[in-house]
């Protein structure tokens, strides 16, 4: 995109590329911006575009040239027309040129450079604007002038080209001056002269003077423009004009002419009589340097040489002579002046000698090697003379001998300057000469001739053919780590046989940026010094390369191998791995286990990273292996005694002096599940009564218990592992919360016995069992029957569901119309006889055992006779004693009482468990407190009934989760008699009579 955007810039900039006397030519326009493309040398001359430099060596500093492409581009300094010191004195219609020179070398054959020459035509742009010689133009003007004569207007001038310069005028009058005045624009030798018209009759007593307004327009697109008071002044008459005999003067002048030196005379005459008559002379408007070279004399009208002539600077003068006579009202004529500068010699030729190509100058001294092959360019030496014609051919020689020539470097040498290639004629040897004065003179062809000479240095340079050798060329080292910066770890040293610069040797170390930051050398001498302290730790051995480098060009270089080896110090102190060690142990294990291993580590070598460990403080109970780090305990540890344990491990090295580090341990004792599930809410013999109308998601009761135990030992879950054949029930396993599941119907009624499991998360889990007894009923009108009920379920095998009566609800009605009436009408007499015969169907189902959906009615069971001290006990007077009162539905009714079951042959003997024969199916629920429990079990004969037949009684299960008592909860009720006897180490004696 670059390359097409300067192509295109190059065909809009240089408008044409040609070829003029066999040299470049190229147009461009002035105040072009900064790398604007002006031509390609390596296209126009048909070069390659690689292997070649292209050097710009006249031309700076508004141009720069691509040393691979030979593109000439514009600089940062932009070329103004009007201020090129070739193009400041130009005639009009002159084109200005800046002039450039390009050397060519071919970087493959290595050949001679190649010397481009070229022009480059500056075209003038539209960049300034016309300006008049003041801002106030005064003209005088006789008051009897005729209409129709011309007046002359000071000229406007414009610094560009012919094109863009002055145009055209205009001239702008008010109404009184608009019909007397008018604008004449004449062309006069290229250029246009304003003129005003006199339009009309002046009257100067009826006004004297008239203020018009000039404006001068150039040619240029867009135009610029400048404007002038335009002052007429109405004079006294004068009738005759000076009129001068020519229109126009030429003449020659040379140059060099002495100041006073008369140049040509101009003369003009005046028919006017007296003052009107006499005639005075002025150079006119003239720009510089005409005012600074030259005088008229006011009187006669010679002109004189002012000032000193250069035909070089300036060769050519043009004014204008105005002749004015002396009247009131002075009139006025001009003429043309055109003076020639021509040419003495007076220059002599000028020798200029500036580096070519690779090959570059300082202070007049050339640098060649003596292995660059004969024609080799060493300058290119230009020769010029200021003069013209035959004072300006030069001839040029180089004088003595010496192995050098000059070749024409132009192909089209001008007649005042010609360039020459300074070039070896036969081998140079810097064994056999070093250097070689060499000087060129040159003479022109004046008369008489006039020469100059210049001379160059040229120093032949030794071929760099040798590189440094380093002996050895490995480098070991022993240096001890902790240094101080800047401390000298080696010398290296290495010779060159080469002389001179390419001898003299700068030391490197080439190597990675970690390197170089380590370790520095000085250039010069080649010690080895450590920028910063070493670590060992950190890295033993460093290995790294360095160089020696001569300063020949090209530059040759020698390597060697350094190896460093850190020696190791003590300043490392042991580290633990950890902060902080944490262990944990489970309890019970035996003396002398591994609790824990630390980890220590130093970083030093040898006695320095010989690590010994210790405790503090020394209790005795802990000792540590040096070596592996393990850490040993001299107790067992019991976890309810001590759950945690806390000290110091110190780790001391070996090194002179040592180094110490502490770290702290602390041993954590685990717990192990040791422990049973204790339930603390409800009691086995507590029975809650739940209305048959509950919804579902009711409230029934809330197992509660704990245990000793800690993390997942200590978590308990909650299940129903019994007694809920229809599913009436649900426990959260969580919370240990029974809801009721379902709605009941009327076969729900009645005592239901619900087995829950209560275990722990440990491995393997421990468990507890506890049962719920719910007495489905509106309310509870005799508390003796539940009671009754709820006794018989604590001997009633587990794997036995005990879930209601589907006519409890109507048989409990029943029996108490029973009581009423036979209260009633039969009074005591009857009230006796339905005590007997409960007590005879008591004892029948003592021996049978509760069972499942079997009907029972409360005339089954007698109620306990009360205590002493009763306040439902008659007195003395032996009136009959009342029934027992029905509790409301929220009432808790309290069943401690002293209820004794007889227990025929129950004796003092040592007691014994219960039988370990289970129906199949039942939990083992007996074995695993047997077993764990640390509280007593029941006795029993052999001739307890429930012993007879092997069932598994309530016995086994834990007294403590016997509860007593529920805290104001008034649908519940318990027996004591039921929970002494489970828990009781020894039991009385039951009295047979009861």
């Amino acid at each position: 995109m670059e390359l097409n955007l300067r192509v295109v810039l190059f065909w809009v900039v240089a408008l044409h590329c040609g070829s003029v006397n066999g040299s470049i030519l190229y147009r461009v326009q002035e105040e072009q911006p900064p790398n604007t493309l002006i031509g390609s040398l390596a296209a126009d001359q048909g070069l390659p575009d690689s292997g070649h430099l292209y050097k710009l060596e006249v031309g700076d500093p508004y141009l720069r040239v691509d040393g691979k492409t030979g593109d000439i581009f514009t600089t940062e300094i932009p070329i103004d027309r009007e201020t090129l010191r070739d193009c400041r004195s130009l005639a009009k219609g002159k084109p200005c040129y800046l002039e450039f020179e390009v050397s060519v070398t071919d970087l493959i054959q290595n050949q001679s450079p190649r010397l481009i020459e070229g022009r480059i035509e500056v075209q003038d742009i539209n960049d300034n604007t016309p300006q008049f010689p003041s801002s106030v133009l005064t003209i005088s003007v006789p008051e009897n002038t005729i209409m129709g004569a011309l007046f002359s207007i000071p000229l406007a001038t414009d610094r560009d080209s012919e094109r863009n310069g002055v145009a055209d005028y205009a001239l702008t009058a008010g109404p009184d001056a608009a019909t007397l005045f008018g604008l004449q624009v004449a062309d006069d030798r290229g250029g246009k002269l304003p003129q005003l018209i006199v339009l009309g009759n002046l009257d100067r007593e009826l006004k004297d003077s008239y203020d018009l307004t000039i404006k001068a327009v150039d040619g240029g697109n867009p135009q610029r423009y400048s404007s002038a008071l335009l002052r007429v002044v109405v004079t006294d008459a004068n009738d005759n004009s000076p009129k001068f005999e020519k229109s126009s003067y030429d003449a020659e002048l040379s140059e060099n002419s002495p100041v006073g030196h008369s140049v040509l005379q101009v003369k003009a005459n005046d028919s006017d009589m007296g003052p009107n008559g006499e005639i005075e002379y002025t150079i006119h408007q003239a720009v510089d340097p005409v005012p600074k070279l030259l005088r008229i004399d006011r009187s006669t009208g010679i002109i004189y040489v002012k000032g000193p002539l250069d035909r070089e600077e300036i060769s050519s003068l043009s004014f204008y002579v105005v002749a004015r006579d002396k009247g009131p009202q002075p009139k006025s004529s001009k003429t043309f002046v055109t003076i020639e500068v021509t040419d003495q010699n007076d220059n002599a030729p000028a020798v200029e000698i500036r580096g070519i190509g690779l090959v570059t100058h300082s202070e007049g001294v050339a640098n060649i090697s003596e292995d660059m092959p004969v024609g080799t360019a060493v300058a290119l030496v230009q020769v010029s003379d200021k003069d013209e014609g035959e004072n300006a051919v030069v001839t040029c020689v180089v004088a003595g001998d010496v192995p050098f020539q000059l070749r024409p470097a132009s192909d089209s040498p001008t007649d005042n300057r010609r360039k020459y290639f300074l070039q070896t004629t036969t081998p140079l040897d810097f064994e056999r000469v070093r250097e070689y004065r060499v000087e060129i003179v040159a003479v022109d062809s004046g008369n008489p001739a006039l020469s100059s000479t210049n001379s160059l240095k040229v120093q032949v340079t030794d071929v760099n053919d040798n590189s440094p050798i380093f002996s050895p060329t490995l480098f070991e080292v022993d240096f001890a780590e902790e240094n101080q910066p800047g401390e000298r770890v080696l010398d290296v040293t290495a010779t060159d046989a080469d002389s001179g610069t390419n001898a003299q040797l700068l030391y490197n170390i080439v190597a990675d940026s970690t390197i170089r930051g380590l370790f520095e050398i000085d250039p010069n001498s080649g010690e080895v010094r450590a920028r910063s302290p070493l670590d060992r730790e950190h890295k033993e051995r460093y290995e790294f390369w360095i160089t020696a480098a001569d300063k020949g060009s090209p530059s040759h270089k020698g390597t060697a191998t350094v190896v460093v080896k850190v020696l190791d110090r003590n300043d490392n102190e042991p580290k633990f791995m950890l902060s902080g060690y944490s262990f944990s142990v489970l309890e019970n294990m035996p003396p002398l286990s591994p609790v824990g291993m630390v980890t220590v580590q130093d970083m030093d070598k040898g006695e320095n990273a010989r690590v010994h460990l210790s405790v503090e403080p020394d209790g005795g109970k802990f000792v540590v292996q040096n070596g592996t780090g393990t850490i040993l305990s001299s107790i067992s540890f019991d976890r309810e005694k001590e759950s945690s344990y806390t000290f110091r491990l110190k780790a001391v090295d070996g090194g002179e002096p040592p180094k110490s580090s502490y770290v702290g341990v602390t041993i954590n004792v685990l717990d192990e599940n040791d422990n049973d599930p204790v339930i603390t809410k409800p009691s086995n013999s507590s029975f809650r009564r739940l209305s048959p109308l509950a919804s579902p998601d009711s409230h029934v009761e809330v197992v509660e218990a704990e245990d000793l135990d800690s993390g997942p030992n200590a978590e308990l879950v909650f299940n129903i592992a019994g007694g809920n054949p229809y599913q009436l029930f649900r426990i959260s396993p969580t919370t240990g919360e029974i809801t009721l599941a379902k709605e009941m119907t009327r076969k729900h009624g009645g005592l239901h016995r619900l087995v829950v499991r209560v275990s722990d998360r440990g491995k393997p889990p421990r468990h507890a069992t506890a049962l719920v007894h719910i007495y489905v009923n509106e309310t509870i009108s005799n508390v003796s029957l539940v009671e009754a009920l709820v006794g018989h379920s604590l001997y009633t095998p587990l794997d036995r569901d005990i879930a209601g009566d589907p006519d409890s609800g109507f048989a409990a009605h029943r029996s108490n119309i029973l009581f009423g009436s036979l209260a009633g009408v039969a009074g005591v007499v009857m009230l006796i006889l339905v005590v007997v015969f409960i007590r005879h169907r008591l004892q029948r189902e003592t021996k049978s055992g509760y069972q499942a959906g079997k009907k029972e009615t409360k005339d089954l069971y007698a109620p306990k006779q009360a205590p002493k001290n009763a306040k439902g006990k008659r007195g003395r007077k032996g009136k009959p004693q009342k029934s027992p009162k029905a509790l409301g539905e929220n009432e808790e009714v309290g069943i401690q009482k002293s209820l004794k079951f007889n227990l025929d042959g129950v004796s003092d003997s040592p007691r014994i468990h219960l039988p370990l024969t289970y129906s199949p199916g039942s939990p083992d629920i007996g074995r695993h407190y047997r077993s764990n429990s640390p509280l007593p079990s029941i006795q029993l004969q052999a001739q307890s009934p429930s012993a007879s037949q092997k069932h598994q009684a309530v016995q086994d299960l834990p007294a403590a989760n016997t509860f007593v008592g529920t805290g104001g909860d008034d649908n519940s009720t318990s027996s004591d008699q039921y929970s002494d006897y489970s828990y009781k180490t020894s039991q009385p004696k039951y009295n047979n009579k009861q």
